[in-house]
């Protein structure tokens, strides 16, 4: 009532070699074992693309005027003069 026999596993594979033919099986078969390479392709393309950095780019200057110092004044002076 457990495992299956020996026996059980070749009529299993007997109905679906009539089934399908050994034609089917066989493209069924290339067409999985192709889609195995494209998928390992696609992960190794993946890991290409991620190791290699972006290009750099150089840092660009900055044109600027140089500002004026900014001149604080003290609450004492601020009361001189209002």
């Amino acid at each position: 009532m457990g495992a299956f026999s020996f026996w059980h596993i070749l009529i299993v594979a007997a109905v679906v070699i009539l089934l399908f033919g050994r034609g089917k099986i066989s493209e069924l078969m290339g067409d999985v074992a192709k889609g195995i390479k494209s998928f390992k392709k696609g992960l190794s393309e993946d890991e290409t693309t991620a190791a290699a950095p972006p290009p750099a780019t150089p840092p660009r200057a900055i044109d600027h005027e140089p500002v004026e110092p900014v001149r604080v004044e003290k609450a004492e002076e601020r009361s001189k003069v209002g």
